[in-house]
């Protein structure tokens, strides 16, 4: 089994459980089954992007069942989004947009650590560059960017500023805000990329425009809320 990328896994579910604690801390939400939620959006998505990546690369998941668990292949990571987001959906469908937001932090938080978790795998690398805090791969002298680093750190301020406004913002903007932040990181940090495989470019602008869209929604919905009757 490929542990190290269990590892990233685990920082990451461990990056999301400590936003959801530290929200209980703060007094922002007493809901008790956000974690039995991220848990099993995380278990979902994995699943659904190690079938993915499966089917993707001429393995058939039926008849060899144990490649789902010997992680040899990665994880395909637009399935693995589409799969939480599934699970989300069908959890939270009779409070939505309340639930998605609660949660969204923590799953900005959840990928932040699934970046950062690129320490473990020393995969952190992208292309070339000159900057003073560049990086090696093993073996290696030429100095590249820590791309996966740069992703990290976005994604963690985005889950900070995500944490600090949402009790002020309209239902369902939060949630919305951080498909933006999650595919609007990606794309900005994908050129800065090894190029391996597929471009999941489109993914990231799918995410991004979605995003957008339903933020645009969700805050004309709000004020047309707040519009008095004349």
């Amino acid at each position: 089994m490929e542990f190290t990328l269990l590892g990233a896994a685990l920082l990451g579910i461990a990056a999301a459980l400590a936003t959801l604690r530290i929200e209980r801390v703060r007094g922002t939400t007493d809901r008790k089954d956000l974690i039995d939620i991220v848990l099993g959006a995380t278990g979902s998505g994995l699943a659904v992007g190690r079938v993915a990546a499966m089917v993707l690369q001429g393995t058939n998941p039926i008849t060899h069942p144990l490649d789902l668990f010997f992680i040899r292949g990665g994880v395909d990571t637009g399935f693995a989004a589409l799969g939480s987001l599934a699970y989300l959906a069908w959890t939270a469908r009779h409070d939505f947009w309340p639930t998605l937001d609660l949660l969204a932090p923590a799953g900005i938080a959840g990928l932040a650590g699934w970046q950062a978790g690129c320490l473990l795998r020393s995969a952190c690398a992208g292309t070339t560059t000159s900057v003073p805090w560049a990086i090696t791969l093993p073996g290696s002298t030429i100095e590249r960017h820590p791309v996966e680093i740069y992703a990290a750190i976005l994604l963690l301020g985005g889950a900070v500023a995500l944490v600090a406004l949402r009790t002020k913002a309209p239902p369902g903007v939060i949630a919305s805000a951080s498909l933006v932040i999650a595919g609007g990181v990606r794309l900005m940090t994908e050129p800065l990329r090894l190029g391996l495989g597929a471009d999941p470019g489109p993914w990231y602008m799918t995410g991004v425009a979605v995003g957008l869209i339903s933020f645009s929604i969700r805050v004309i919905a709000a004020r047309s809320r707040n519009i008095p009757d004349s």
